[in-house]
């Protein structure tokens, strides 16, 4: 009866190492998008796709691609319908203009504010930063990438480029996502963050 505990435990205590074994990531970031892509409740993937999933590819962590940007606020931009992936469309404006310098060069990106979501429990104070740059369409996804930001108290805001992420879209046509407005394109490549996502 002792030996069938102890197997019982060492079954368990195997198949709970490979379970936190598949939760893989550089960053805690990182492992929080495995976690939430391997669960059935929160993830974008087809079921067939997360049955085979172990992790999600991601560029190589790089502090240089953590930048302080100025952001630049225009309280009296107009709302407008930004285009998705679908007939649908979102209201957003554009919050500011963030100005910031990667890697000895100047950018400028618009930040977006949702309509929808300034009304949304937790999403009150979030920010909208959709990018286009030179890694798409080949390691990157081709229609861009998003990153998520909150409105600071002051006029500096941190942009992490290693958090930047793939619309669902890139993985499930069933999503619909917004797509990335043209003046929001970075003329460089921007190694960090999700990699393309490679469908099985």
């Amino acid at each position: 009866m002792k030996n069938l505990v102890l197997l019982i435990l060492l079954v368990f205590s195997v198949s709970c190492a490979q379970e936190k074994k598949t939760i893989v990531g550089e960053t805690e970031w990182q492992k929080e998008q495995n976690a939430d892509f391997k669960d059935a409740t929160k993830s974008p993937l087809k079921d067939k796709d997360r049955k085979t999933f172990t992790g999600l590819d991601f560029f190589k962590f790089d502090s240089t691609y953590v930048v302080n940007a100025t952001l630049k606020r225009t309280p009296d931009s107009e709302w407008f319908n930004m285009k998705t992936t679908t007939d649908r469309l979102t209201k957003e404006r554009v919050f500011g203009i963030l100005s910031f310098e990667l890697k000895g060069q100047s950018f400028k990106l618009n930040v977006y504010q949702g309509k929808d979501l300034m009304t949304t429990e937790g999403y009150e104070d979030y920010l909208f930063l959709p990018f286009l740059d030179d890694t798409n369409g080949s390691t990157s996804y081709g229609g861009g990438r998003y990153i998520g930001l909150r409105i600071p108290d002051g006029d500096t805001i941190v942009i992490d480029f290693n958090t930047a992420y793939n619309p669902f879209c890139a993985y499930n046509e069933k999503y619909s996502c917004p797509i990335v407005p043209r003046e929001n394109y970075l003329p460089t490549e921007i190694e960090a963050g999700v990699k393309a996502f490679k469908k099985h």
